[in-house]
Order: C-alpha cells, then structure tokens, then sequence
C-alpha cells in the first residue's frame, strides 16, 4: 500500500467517508502497489481529471488515463491479482460483460451502508 507519490503507480480514488469503501481500498494496497486517495484528500488537478460526478463511484487513474465504476474495480484487482487479467480478458468477450459490471458495482454500491465497516 503507499499512500505517497511514486511515478508509475496507479492511483485509486474511494469514498473514505464509506468504511467498506475504504476497507476495500487498503485490501488493494495490500494486495498490489496502488496510491490510495480518499475523496477528502484529492488534489485539485486529481479533481480536474475525473468526471462530473466524480464522487457516485471508485476511480483508478493511470497514466493519463480514468476509468470509473466498475471498469476502475476491474482493472485494480487485475493490478493486484495479475493471474486475473486473462480471466477479466475472457469475460470482456462476454456479450453484455461491461454492462453487467457496471450493473454489479451499480448495485453494491448503492447498498454500500449496509456492507461491513470493517471485513
């Protein structure tokens, strides 16, 4: 887990007001070299580079690239878990693959209360 600057790391960006949220977050630093920012600590050119609504969901910023959602969740535990990748490479051939993925963070997130505070 780092919580400091490293070039090359990917940053992902969580609710830390949420408690599963961030019990999630440190699970993927523990778990793969990540930068992990809660939404109270983004800096204004992090902010600058999400979407408009920035604050409805997780987000993994690499590079120069975002990805949201599901899509950010994906591409961390593939990060962190790289025997995954071929897997999520399978599942992305999968008609309908993207749009249940972002159904299924839609839906945990939006329960997300009612997750432990701490796994």
């Amino acid at each position: 887990m780092s919580r400091s600057r490293s070039p090359n790391l990917p940053t992902l960006v969580y609710d830390d007001d949420c408690g599963f949220c961030t019990w999630c977050a440190d699970f993927a630093g523990r778990h793969g070299a990540f930068h992990l920012v809660g939404f109270a600590d983004l800096t204004d050119d992090q902010k600058a580079r999400l979407p408009e609504d920035w604050e409805d969901c997780a987000h993994l910023l690499v590079d120069d690239d975002v990805y949201s959602c599901g899509k950010a969740i994906e591409l961390a535990l593939a990060w962190a878990f790289p025997s995954t990748k071929p897997l999520f490479g399978l599942a992305r051939k999968l008609p309908g693959y993207e749009r249940f993925r972002e159904w299924a963070y839609r839906w945990g997130a939006d329960r997300r209360a009612r997750w432990p505070k701490e796994a």
